[in-house]
């Protein structure tokens, strides 16, 4: 466990006002995100429901920017109420966007052109474009074609605002190869580019052959991470474990309908993050003892879901004739009657790590975002969305310094956003001061 000492952010402030940062801008900036990240953590802090809607068509959402109509329309949510910041022209279904990230400008490089100094969106199209738009306007700055022999859909970072991972939908092979049993040997692409300018570095095939019968396969930071039906999951390219072999191949105790998942650990440590239905492990690199040449991978701390030994397993059954007969059964991890862990992400600014945690009970099921130290694992807020979470629906949730923004896939294309904020509720402090005040004046005699 990490140390419990609070900061006082009075101090703090202080210390700011009186110049003692003055000497390195950065620390200025680290240390008024160690302040937002004290607020945000203290039990007092409430995170409030602001506004809410709904869109018949996906909704997305980048650092502060919800976008509506594929990303034609681009909404502030840094404001308490929405402020449209752009709407693109309209276009054909085969020029909609599929997927996009956030880029921003590398600091310290000369770039050729104005216009790249200012964030961009990275656009992928349902017609195999991959287009560069400008974050600020909704113009398009730069595109490139990709391929004709494969429907590519999901964009993801291989390097962080360097190098792009453009993955194709799996091929399921055409209705008359099935039926004629003969199973398509490539199971899907992966196109990675560098970002400026677009710049091709590779397509990789995930052929069944050589990798097998794989579910989905991802890259980040140069490494290969392929996912198998069973639970087990490979990483590849990665010298120091697939050649120099220990604790490579990951596998995570569970018995679930859904498969867990894993990817290395958005801040840059190397650490990797491998999510399953009830457990949360948050993964090592480190050298095996005697021998500097050799790693292993080993637990750094594992976040645990808050369950209750299920009543009903293993109570005793009497027949009519009086026998008595003993139940055992073991419900699975992903039960939804138990918490059981569906998101998790990183907030890189204030270092926190958030873990989405449901529990559905008949209909009506319930949700909190949990903050975890990032260091240790410790838990150091839990918020609950006050709208309820079927577990049958599609859910994205963002945590982006003081603002949670969860997104909400219904059925018959129906999308809703819920956009949750900070907040000091002065009628709450009031009716406390109040309650405060006439208990004093009722004691006081005159």
């Amino acid at each position: 466990m990490g140390p419990s000492q609070k900061p006082n952010v009075c101090r703090r402030l202080s210390r700011r006002a009186l110049g003692f940062f003055s000497r390195d801008a950065g620390v200025v900036q680290r240390t008024n995100l160690g302040i937002l990240r004290a607020l945000v953590c203290q039990e007092s802090t409430k995170f409030k429901n602001v506004w809410t809607t709904h869109s018949k068509s996906p909704i997305a959402y980048e650092r502060g920017r919800i976008y509506f109509d594929n990303y034609r329309c681009c909404v502030s949510s840094v404001a308490s109420e929405p402020r449209k910041l752009y709407e693109m022209p309209k276009c054909s279904k085969s020029e909609k966007i599929e997927d996009a990230l956030l880029w921003e400008c590398p600091v310290g490089e000369m770039l050729p052109n104005t216009s790249d100094y200012k964030s961009s969106l990275i656009a992928l199209t349902a017609h195999n474009w991959l287009l560069r738009i400008s974050a600020t306007t909704g113009k398009v700055l730069e595109k490139i074609y990709l391929a004709s022999y494969c429907k590519f859909r999901y964009l993801s970072w291989d390097t962080p605002q360097e190098v792009i991972a453009v993955k194709s939908a799996q091929s399921k092979g055409s209705a008359l190869a099935q039926q004629a049993g003969i199973q398509q040997p490539v199971l899907l692409y992966l196109a990675v580019f560098h970002v400026l300018p677009f710049s091709l570095i590779g397509i990789l095939e995930i052929n069944k052959k050589i990798f097998g019968s794989v579910t989905d396969a991802t890259l980040s930071h140069g490494i290969l991470i392929v996912m198998y039906s069973s639970g087990l999951v490979r990483l590849y390219s990665f010298q120091a474990i697939t050649e120099q072999a220990k604790n490579g191949v990951q596998e995570m105790e569970c018995c679930s309908l859904e498969s867990d998942w894993i990817y290395f650990h958005p801040d840059a440590s190397g650490r990797i993050i491998h999510v399953g239905p009830n457990q949360v492990k948050v993964l090592k690199l480190s050298e095996v003892e005697n021998n500097s040449a050799q790693h292993q991978i080993s637990e750094d701390f594992v976040i645990l879901a808050n369950r209750e030994k299920n009543k009903n397993e293993n109570l005793p059954t009497v027949t009519a004739s009086g026998r008595v007969v003993k139940k055992s059964f073991n419900l699975l991890d992903d039960d939804p009657e138990q918490e059981t862990f569906k998101i998790v992400d990183y907030e890189d600014e204030l270092d926190l790590l958030s873990v989405v945690a449901v529990t559905q009970i008949d209909a009506e099921g319930k949700a909190h975002l949990d903050f975890h130290c990032n260091e240790y694992g410790t838990l150091l807020k839990s918020i609950p969305l006050v709208e309820s979470w079927d577990v049958t629906y599609s859910h994205e949730v963002y945590f982006d310094r003081d603002l949670v923004l969860h997104i909400e896939q219904k059925p018959s294309r129906v999308f809703s956003c819920y956009v949750y904020q900070m907040v000091c509720d002065p009628g709450e402090e009031e009716e406390t001061t109040n309650r405060s005040c006439k208990k004093d004046c009722n004691n006081f005699k005159f």
